[in-house]
């Protein structure tokens, strides 16, 4: 969550006013939860790796502003089309008020520490702000959030859950009209599929095997 990105030769001028908001506290329960993250920010940045105009990350605060801190979160994964990226990767975190938008997507892995927060609290701090989907995922089928997979659409300004179906192997998914692409939660594993390619999409390891 913490690491920063390296600069690039060129970029130096171009965000040379960008200051960088502190790093977030480290998680001391994070290590089971974050093969799930960093798998699922793999497959969503590849997925959309033809545009440049897509973020994909999760390392730092996610906040309306700079002064108040209130409502200052740190989400696992978030995805927001049509935004400069660098821009903001460089100010290690996510301001709104800078941004000019909120996150199209926000991704929480359930945790010890953190899974009651993720379906209580946090869901309506990403409604507050306008976050367009907030999905959950838990490892565990349930234990640590209220549901092993779940995700809202935000309408009117209120999160409506999405419909959520089971087929006969036990997968529970759930359709993400702004990624195009249903979330499954299959046998303790976060897996995204391709309705329109009709198959799963590949992670990490899957990729590496495949080349």
């Amino acid at each position: 969550m913490t690491s920063k990105p390296k600069s690039e030769a060129g970029v130096e001028d171009r965000y040379a006013h960008i200051k960088q908001l502190p790093d977030p506290p480290k998680k001391l329960d994070g290590m089971q939860e974050s093969r799930f993250i960093f798998n699922a920010r793999f497959i969503i940045e590849r997925h959309f790796r033809q545009r440049s105009d897509v973020l994909v990350n999760g390392y730092g605060y996610l906040c309306r502003n700079t002064r108040d801190r209130t409502d200052w979160t740190v989400p696992d994964c978030i995805v927001t089309f049509g935004v400069d990226p660098r821009a903001i990767e460089l100010r290690n975190g996510y301001v709104i008020s800078e941004v000019g938008k909120p996150p199209d997507f926000v991704l929480e892995v359930a945790s010890e520490s953190t899974g009651r927060n993720d379906y209580t609290r946090k869901r309506g701090i990403y409604a507050s702000v306008g976050v367009g989907e907030y999905w959950r995922f838990d490892h565990t089928g349930g234990q640590l959030h209220d549901r092993p997979i779940a995700g809202d659409l935000l309408v009117a300004g209120e999160f409506q859950p999405v419909q959520m179906r089971t087929d006969s192997a036990g997968v529970i998914w759930g359709h993400s009209p702004l990624l195009g692409l249903d979330l499954c939660w299959d046998n303790g594993r976060l897996r995204f599929y391709d309705p329109e390619a009709q198959e799963y999409l590949p992670d990490q390891m899957e990729t590496a095997d495949r080349a």
